[in-house]
């Protein structure tokens, strides 16, 4: 097999302090590739150097919606820069709105995000996007802007006309942890219905741990356990599967 982690925080402490035996293990599991997205401007020269040192993770970069950029004008700019000069850049992200946490400043997250959209439709880009109660009105960005490329939404949430009209722009919805509960009624649903080649695996790590790992530091080696998950529900070989998903992240990402 082998398994694309489209959606890994690698550069996060609780992994890159271990990262030779994290990666050591997920590749043991079958794991070829890591898409690693960047949160904020501070963290992407760690992210940068951490993905030069392995050829098999691939480096985004973006301003997540729920992080802090006291600067935002210049973390746009440098974003532009990276983006005209490091060709190794696989997508825009991790983007995004979330109307989940308290005390939300809309206008503030959409300062954030419609720029970085704009840069992606100028460098040709895909995005990685964070989308948590607010999947409409991303969606009414995305028509607007009408991006070159397309993307994931990363640890999809919404409802299944939400995710046909993501899938009708062009973009795979990355799934996770979250579909090995048997309480994620609505996300095993559509995992059984939708075609195949709408999905795309991740795990979040070092987040949203699968079951059994509750409370515990996720790990990409686990992305296994999500395809293997996908293949219970939708009652599909397992190589099938793992074969459907890893060819729509090349297709979708230049990994």
């Amino acid at each position: 097999m082998q398994l694309i982690d489209t959606h890994c925080h690698l550069d996060f402490p609780q992994l890159a302090d271990d990262i030779d035996n994290v990666l050591n293990r997920a590749r043991k599991n079958g794991v070829t590739g890591f898409v690693v997205p960047g949160v904020s401007e501070l963290h992407w020269s760690r992210l940068l150097t951490l993905c030069a040192e392995h050829s098999d993770l691939y480096p985004a970069l973006g301003l997540h919606p729920c992080f802090d950029h006291p600067d935002l004008e210049n973390s746009l700019l440098r974003l532009e820069r990276e983006l005209q000069h490091r060709s190794e850049l696989v997508a825009v992200g991790e983007i995004g709105l979330d109307l989940f946490i308290t005390e939300v400043d809309l206008d503030a997250q959409l300062a954030v995000l419609r720029p970085q959209l704009e840069l992606a439709k100028t460098y040709q880009k895909p995005v990685l996007l964070h989308v948590r109660k607010a999947h409409d009105l991303m969606l009414k960005q995305l028509r607007q802007i009408k991006l070159e490329r397309a993307g994931v939404v990363h640890a999809f949430s919404g409802s299944e006309q939400q995710a046909k009209e993501y899938l009708k722009l062009g973009f795979r919805l990355g799934i996770g942890g979250s579909v090995t509960y048997d309480r994620a009624t609505k996300l095993r649903k559509l995992v059984a219905e939708l075609p195949l080649e709408s999905f795309v695996l991740e795990t979040d790590s070092p987040d949203m741990p699968l079951l059994g790992y509750q409370g515990q530091v996720n790990y990409p080696e686990r992305v296994a356990n999500v395809a293997a998950a996908i293949a219970r529900i939708r009652q599909q070989p397992l190589t099938e599967v793992v074969g459907t998903a890893t060819a729509q992240s090349m297709i979708i990402l230049p990994l």
